[in-house]
């Protein structure tokens, strides 16, 4: 990627920006429109005091956070992507990291507040619970500018934030960007916060918690369905990893048909591993114990540690459609798998990871399709 792709000139200075996970071509910048839009309202309203207390929410790699540093005391985000991304910038612009706090969704942000910066999330839903959990920080004079890409910005926005925090203004379109100015109103009666939400897992008695940013919050979507009706059993497995693991269905399953294995629930949103966390204690109590990682895919995990990966993996980065995360995702697999172990996948036919896993492994076989998914086995040879 060009110096240009990676640097953002805006009103606060010029600041160098990657994204995470880092790829050796990467092709997307590190921010887009809504960002500079935001800046550059922020921008208009100086001479800023150096005590204001600004929050952002839901900054995709931390341009929001760097460029406003003497500013943002605290960034609230459900990515751990987009919080290591946030740090590596700080540090790529001589800023140190301390001199922001960054929380995650299940942490509660600092009040009062005098702006709060919102990208609208591609879930509803959060930007539902975060709303809820943000009205008792606002005073009468806090402003609250939210921004987004045209295309990812239905109605549901507007019904949203007027709904939970006060009248809305909405400025003009700006490449592509719009910029939404919310007046907070007192006198709103705010809703108790719906989330979680639960549902019954069909054919057990379990109850399934999901956390406002988890895929499929009210019912068991038919991806993870179908691959539930053609779920190994490793009588050997000793470790198994549900890998973008959500809820946690996945792995709840493994660990009934694996009762002597330790499961590891992992994913990039905390909401995530806090649901798969609350589901796996409900499901088994005190005499099971699992392992819950909020991580960069298997970063964390020690090369030959694992016997299953179970894995349907996003098919999008936040507003990004792609498969670059996939696609590592099932590298990490290769290097953590050992000899003899297994990686399971799902994934939409069209997606093509017959062909990827193929050659990573050296052949895939095709478990069971359907006229919209496919599951795939492949087995990590010898080292």
């Amino acid at each position: 990627m060009s110096t240009t792709e990676t640097t953002l000139e805006v009103a606060q200075g010029r600041f160098t920006l990657q994204r995470r996970p880092r790829r050796r071509k990467e092709l997307l910048r590190a921010w887009d429109a809504a960002d500079e839009y935001l800046l550059r309202e922020v921008a208009k309203q100086r001479p800023a005091r150096a005590d204001r207390r600004i929050l952002v929410v839901n900054d995709s790699f931390g341009a929001l956070t760097v460029a406003l540093a003497p500013w943002a005391s605290q960034a609230w985000s459900d990515s751990f992507l987009s919080q290591l991304a946030t740090r590596d910038n700080l540090l790529a612009n001589g800023i140190d990291p301390g001199t922001v706090t960054l929380l995650h969704s299940m942490q509660q942000p600092t009040g009062p507040l005098d702006l709060i910066l919102i990208k609208v999330p591609k879930t509803l839903a959060l930007l539902e619970d975060q709303l809820i959990k943000l009205r008792p920080l606002l005073t009468a004079d806090t402003k609250v500018l939210v921004a987004g890409m045209v295309k990812a910005l239905p109605r549901s926005v507007w019904t949203l934030l007027e709904k939970l925090l006060g009248p809305t203004d909405t400025d003009l379109a700006w490449k592509k960007a719009k910029l939404i100015r919310v007046t907070p109103d007192p006198g709103l009666t705010v809703p108790d916060n719906p989330y979680p939400v639960q549902y019954r897992l069909e054919g057990t008695d379990w109850f399934i918690s999901n956390h406002a940013n988890v895929f499929s919050r009210d019912s068991l979507d038919i991806g993870t369905r179908f691959f539930l009706q053609h779920l190994p059993v490793l009588p050997q497995a000793q470790d198994i990893i549900d890998l973008g693991c959500g809820n946690g269905v996945l792995g709840l399953q493994a660990a009934a048909r694996h009762p002597t294995a330790m499961v590891h629930f992992v994913d990039e949103s905390f909401m995530a591993v806090a649901s798969a966390r609350e589901n796996f204690n409900r499901a088994f109590g005190a005499a099971r114990e699992a392992a819950f990682c909020v991580g960069d895919g298997l970063e964390d995990f020690s090369a030959a540690s694992a016997d299953l990966v179970l894995c349907n993996p996003p098919f999008h980065q936040q507003q990004t459609v792609g498969d670059q995360i996939a696609q590592r995702m099932f590298k990490q697999a290769q290097e953590v798998l050992r000899p003899g172990g297994e990686l399971w996948v799902i994934g939409n036919r069209h997606l093509g990871y017959h062909s990827a896993l193929k050659r990573l492994f050296g052949k895939a076989e095709l478990i069971a399709s359907n006229a919209k998914f496919v599951i795939l086995r492949v087995q990590r040879g010898p080292r």
